[in-house]
């Protein structure tokens, strides 16, 4: 058995690489919904959109399950805090997620334009609240959940649902929401074709753009405005989980500590900036790059705020030096170590399912298609 430090540092790795590959493998899925209104103007347009992603979008869930079931396992306290305080959020994007099957199974089962018009927007809306949300969630961690603890181990959230709704997190919302919005329309550059394509080509340029504006902006406010959490004591890597027992002050800059301490970190925001510079270049030449550059983007921006945090978990504005880290908020060694051997087992066979769909699925979506399977086809 691998010792408690070693296996608190992997799984902080992989909880980041789930997450991570959520963002990626869902949202591309949540992009093309968000653009399901602007990049296909006919009903059989928008069906070629439905479609590209009809096949696929409830494999990629299987990401999201994994992350909050291993957040369940792995950091029960940050589950427990997290979850419990954002209640109403999380509410918000699992009732929009609730839209996407729905709509995508029903909305061509009736001709009637209103009847498909409103599965369009149903569709819109699960695409765009949960990309925009979940964001916004990466936003309040930066600054903080108001949040503590008493002596019986009890969390207590003292914050509302509006409080979430700060001008700092909705730029994260709106970043994380234009880089799925690019990632989706790299997607469709590789499944569409003709007008659509060239629709999807201008809206992935546009993202890309609005991608970096956005988040150089949110570099700028980090690194110079927005209070960052810093510990000022020692941690017993090797001690029982437990939020006590350290200093942690709250200061203006702080996030770049590890930025000044490990310069190759700088790679992150470099790669998330160089991604969508490459969506930029390579959308109308090589639709295939665009789309791994842009994932690689979501990669380099997801990985900026991680890295930042780093060891913070879940920092508390309203009590610092409860704040949870990876080092006093996960589950026992023991816990540890057999989800690590259950994640060696089950993880290659979910990639390698994964390519397998992909693979048997590859080739784009034509409204001639769509035509040709009216019956059949989303």
């Amino acid at each position: 058995m691998l010792d408690y430090d070693t296996l608190r540092l992997i799984w902080w790795l992989l909880v980041m690489g789930l997450l991570v590959g959520y963002a990626i493998m869902d949202g591309f899925d949540l992009g093309v919904g968000t653009l399901l209104p602007f990049v296909a103007k006919t009903d059989v347009e928008r069906r070629v959109l439905i479609n590209a992603i009809g096949p696929t979008w409830d494999g990629n869930q299987v990401w999201l399950v994994l992350g909050a079931g291993c957040i369940f396992a792995a950091w029960p306290t940050i589950y427990a805090a997290a979850f419990s305080g954002m209640y109403m959020a999380m509410l918000v994007v699992l009732f929009a997620l609730f839209l996407r099957p729905v709509g995508l199974d029903y909305r061509s089962k009736i001709a009637s334009p209103a009847w498909r018009s409103m599965w369009d927007y149903a569709l819109f809306l699960g695409g765009m609240i949960p990309a925009f949300v979940i964001g916004v969630a990466y936003g309040n961690f930066l600054q903080g959940i108001p949040f503590h603890f008493d002596q019986s181990f009890h969390s207590f959230y003292t914050g509302h649902f509006i409080d979430l709704l700060n001008p700092f997190a909705l730029l994260a919302g709106a970043v994380s929401l234009s880089m799925m919005v690019m990632h989706g329309a790299s997607f469709l550059l590789i499944k569409t074709e003709g007008v659509i394509q060239q629709r999807a080509l201008k809206a992935s340029r546009i993202s890309a753009i609005i991608t970096i504006v956005l988040f150089s902006i949110a570099g700028y406010l980090i690194g110079h405005v927005i209070d960052g959490f810093l510990i000022v004591s020692e941690i017993n890597h090797l001690a029982p989980s437990s939020p006590f027992g350290k200093e942690v002050v709250r200061e203006a800059g702080a996030w770049m500590h590890n930025f000044e301490t490990h310069l190759w970190m700088w790679l992150a925001p470099c790669l998330g900036v160089a991604g969508a510079v490459g969506v930029l270049l390579m959308g109308d030449k090589k639709p295939g790059l665009s789309w791994i550059a842009s994932g690689l983007s979501i990669v380099g921006i997801a990985s900026t705020s991680g890295l930042a945090m780093f060891p913070f978990i879940l920092p508390s504005s309203t009590h610092p030096s409860q704040s949870l880290l990876m080092w006093d908020a996960t589950s026992s060694q023991h816990t540890l170590w057999v989800m690590l051997i259950a994640v060696m087992i089950f993880m290659p066979m979910i990639w390698a399912y994964t390519a397998w769909v992909f693979r048997v699925l590859r080739g784009k979506v034509s409204e001639e298609s769509i035509r040709e399977n009216e019956h059949t086809a989303y």
